[in-house]
């Protein structure tokens, strides 16, 4: 059977999350990511990662959209928790056969499960929310002070835009050769490198000859960069996205003042 699924899919709307500017969607990204990153224990790190939950509820995302785009990362998210229960010393609570559960490990396993879901579920919600053209160009502008460094910008942000689009066409030219090989007789169970191949080569083989056709494209049209380009929509900041940066800060400052103070 095969599962298929669109990782970073985008979702037309009109709520207040999507009307925000992408600019300050990636910034407070960063900013959320941060107070994941500096949150000291895996409560405090689950008070600040569910901020996001109000915001998939304002964005009109439903549970449903929700579980399809994080169920193939389940088995990822779980291992992370039970590698952090298994594996760090300290107080043992229960044994799991022969391997202790400690105190400490479950605290730790607690603390990445909460800092891994919550990070990707705000860049799900990002990429729900965001088109990726408007996406690309807000990452454009946030990396353009670079260019005087001689930060490709322009080229970034084409690689994303690429990335964006091409993500969800490789997953569906994978589905499509998966059922084409499964009826000749493969077999994908067990997930084992030999089971593997009749997918991986013709799915390899398939990408290098898109990126090869889309690069003479862009030859053919001469492309030379994003330099003297005009933009059909011009990117502007409003009240509502400095009043979500301004949360988004003061998410980070709390969770580091905390950290600070419980000296973790």
């Amino acid at each position: 059977m095969v599962v298929a699924f669109e990782l970073g899919q985008y979702v037309p709307g009109n709520s207040a999350i999507h009307r925000l500017d992408p600019r300050s969607k990636l910034l407070g990204l960063f900013l959320y990511g941060l107070a994941l990153l500096v949150a000291p224990t895996g409560e405090s790190a689950f008070l600040a990662g569910a901020v996001a939950l109000p915001a998939v509820l304002a964005a009109g995302l439903s549970p449903s959209f929700i579980w399809k785009q994080l169920r193939p990362l389940a088995f990822f998210l779980a291992l992370i928790f039970f590698l952090q229960l298994a594996t760090t010393p300290g107080t043992i609570l229960v044994y799991l056969g022969p391997v202790p559960v400690t105190r400490e490990g479950f605290n730790l396993g607690l603390l990445a499960l909460a800092r891994v879901f919550f990070l990707i579920l705000a860049a799900v919600l990002l990429t729900a929310t965001t088109d990726p053209l408007a996406l690309a160009d807000g990452l454009e502008r946030l990396l353009a002070p670079g260019q005087r460094i001689g930060l490709p910008s322009q080229e970034l942000a084409l690689m994303l835009t690429l990335a964006l689009r091409f993500v969800p066409t490789l997953l569906e030219e994978a589905e499509r050769i998966m059922r084409a090989q499964m009826a000749r007789g493969a077999s994908f169970r067990g997930l084992q490198v030999k089971n593997l191949l009749p997918l991986v080569i013709p799915l390899f083989v398939s990408a290098f000859r898109r990126a090869e056709g889309l690069a003479e494209a862009m030859e053919a049209r001469a492309y030379q960069g994003g330099k003297g380009r005009t933009r059909m929509r011009e990117l502007n900041f409003t009240a509502t996205d400095f009043l979500f940066l301004l949360l988004a800060g003061a998410l980070a400052a709390g969770t580091l003042f905390y950290r600070l103070k419980s000296g973790n």
